[in-house]
């Protein structure tokens, strides 16, 4: 597979697949064009999730006020249940998102 292929031109919602699960960790190619957390919306995960900004930008913010602006190389990880959510991505071209989620 390559991360930068087969994706739709047109993405009315966030692409998300799954690339590799197994008992303790998920890995997932998540594709953002313009797409945001719903307002008011908090992501609270049961499991730990490191992300790795391949392609775009984006800006995470994380409870508490924390503003993570990230660009192509960037990794941030996230401990299970820190609430966090997605303010930003370009609208304008792909960000492309590798997340590793874990125990």
């Amino acid at each position: 597979m390559n991360l930068f292929q087969n994706i739709s031109a047109e993405i009315p919602e966030e692409l998300s697949e799954t690339l590799l699960e197994a008992k303790h960790v998920r890995v997932e190619r998540i594709v953002s064009r313009g797409h945001v957390s719903p307002g008011g919306y908090w992501y609270d995960q049961e499991k730990h999730e490191w992300v790795v900004l391949i392609k775009g930008r984006a800006r995470l913010v994380i409870e508490g006020d924390v503003v993570v602006e990230m660009e192509p190389g960037d990794t941030y990880n996230i401990p299970a249940h820190q609430r966090h959510r997605v303010e930003w991505t370009d609208e304008d071209n792909e960000t492309i998102w590798l997340a590793i989620f874990y125990e």
